[in-house]
C-alpha cells in the first residue's frame, strides 16, 4: 500500500464566546468573513479582519 498525499488540517477553529453585553454564549468562527452579532442582543462579538477575525467577546474557549 502507498501512501498518498496527506490532507490539510483546517486552518480556522470554532470558539465559544462570550457576550461582554447580556453574558449569553455563542459558537463563533475565528476566521469570520462577516459580522457576528450576539443572538440574543445583537450586540456585535466578532468583525472580519481578512484572516483571524476580532473578537469583542470573552472566548471561553475552543469546541473539538
Amino acid at each position: 500500500m502507498t501512501s498518498g498525499p496527506s490532507i490539510p488540517q483546517p486552518r480556522g477553529r470554532f470558539l465559544k464566546v462570550k457576550c461582554e453585553d447580556c453574558g449569553g454564549e455563542q459558537i463563533v468562527f475565528d476566521r469570520a468573513a462577516t459580522v457576528v452579532a450576539c443572538l440574543v442582543c445583537g450586540a456585535t462579538l466578532a468583525r472580519p479582519t481578512g484572516g483571524l477575525a476580532e473578537l469583542e467577546g470573552e472566548v471561553l474557549g475552543a469546541v473539538e
